[in-house]
């Protein structure tokens, strides 16, 4: 029987930034749609098979059936069409149903484009609203709840249970606007410190500005296919190694924090998406087995929570192993080597493709240099909507 695993033609994005004031939601689409089609150098457009758009929010994008009119607009009809949303994890459960849609064979290919327009174009306090309309109306945002407290709540629990300290979280908000030094990509590289991180304004303590992620306009565009098609259609894909979407996973948990109470210090969904994707990739000591990382970062705090969901470390050790420099980009498991959330941005519906391109063009070892990661082999994404409520792990691997 033949493989039908997906394997990756092509990778497209734009440069993340605060405001895109050039160009709508439908420009940076077609922008980027345009460098997957270049990178792949994909003979023929018609040859494509399906369209999947992603992303969250039809207000932050001020448009309704943003997927009709974008699969219009690069041309895709009259191909089908689905559009995912789920939250933060849109990207990555786009690239999930992808991955489906050509391993059971209802395609060869698929074209899956992510977007999202929350930048400036939005004030912060609308886009705080938003945001807290995803969570549960009725029983959250009513009586003021938000994102960045729940997320804060979530961090005093782990500090109070194993000891963590703001000072190891300051150190993933550092490292990674660092590491997107190096990305020309991303949204916005800095050199500050561990002293810069403490004395920013406080958000929700004992997050401050600096231990928060980006509003981002921006979007990422990955081809899937079967390795037949990618042979048949792109001459591009023979010249470079061959990089397989071998395995996904994804977990829920319950819609508020509250409800998982007093369980609080991590994401259980996340290693429940870690799971499965181990099992479907054979996967038994992620540390040792994973080359390269790509961890949502929504919050600095997060990265630590997340190193210990997908079995990099013992629960409670996050935070030494990362001042310990274990996940920075010499250490034994870079990650965040885009700039992450914090450094690279942050426009939802891209941002899960986005880190699935980092990988895989660390894979083809097509990345600047001094954000290469030797020999890399496999390569994971960690991303969720909510405070973890839906997470998704993919796992890419290179075979030569």
């Amino acid at each position: 029987m033949t493989d039908r695993t997906p394997v990756v033609v092509g990778v497209g994005m734009t440069p993340f930034a605060s405001n895109r004031d050039d160009c709508n939601v439908r420009d940076v689409a077609i922008e980027a749609v345009l460098a997957c089609m270049h990178d792949a150098e994909l003979e023929n457009f018609k040859a494509l098979e399906h369209g999947l758009t992603s992303y969250e929010s039809d207000h932050f994008n001020r448009q309704m059936t943003l997927g009709a009119l974008l699969h219009d607009h690069i041309g895709l009809t009259p191909l089908p069409n689905v559009r995912v949303e789920g939250g933060g994890a849109t990207g990555a459960l786009a690239l999930r149903t992808a991955w489906a849609y050509v391993k059971s064979g209802l395609c060869d290919s698929i074209l899956v484009y992510g977007c999202e327009t929350n930048g400036r174009s939005i004030s912060s306090r609308t886009a705080n609203q938003l945001f807290a309309l995803s969570a549960d109306v009725d029983w959250e945002m009513m009586v003021g709840g938000t994102y960045t407290a729940f997320y804060a709540a979530m961090i005093r629990a782990h500090m109070k249970k194993y000891g963590t300290r703001e000072e190891q979280f300051a150190h993933v908000a550092v490292r990674n606007r660092a590491n997107a030094k190096h990305n020309p990509m991303a949204q916005k590289p800095m050199d500050i410190t561990i002293d810069d991180v403490m004395q920013s304004r406080p958000i929700a303590e004992p997050y401050k500005l600096f231990d928060c992620s980006l509003l981002s306009d921006g979007a990422a565009v990955i081809l899937l296919s079967t390795e037949e098609w990618a042979r048949q259609h792109s001459p591009k894909f023979s010249q470079r190694p061959k990089v397989v979407y071998t395995a996904t996973g994804c977990g829920t948990d319950t819609m508020r924090l509250g409800d998982r109470y007093p369980h609080i210090t991590n994401f259980a969904a996340k290693r429940e998406a870690a799971r499965q994707a181990y099992a479907m990739a054979g996967i038994t000591n992620p540390l040792e087995e994973i080359d390269v990382a790509e961890l949502y970062d929504s919050y600095s705090g997060v990265e630590i929570q997340a190193v210990e969901d997908l079995g990099f470390v013992n629960e409670g050790d996050g935070g030494a192993a990362i001042t310990d420099g274990t996940f920075d980009r010499n250490g034994q498991l870079p990650v965040n080597t885009s700039g992450g959330l914090l450094g690279r941005g942050a426009p939802v519906g891209a941002t899960g493709i986005a880190q699935a391109i980092e990988v895989v063009q660390q894979l083809w070892e097509n990345v600047t240099p001094e954000r290469q990661v030797k020999n890399a082999q496999r390569g994971l994404t960690d991303t969720h909507a909510g405070i973890g409520t839906i997470c998704v792990v993919n796992i890419f691997e290179r075979r030569d």
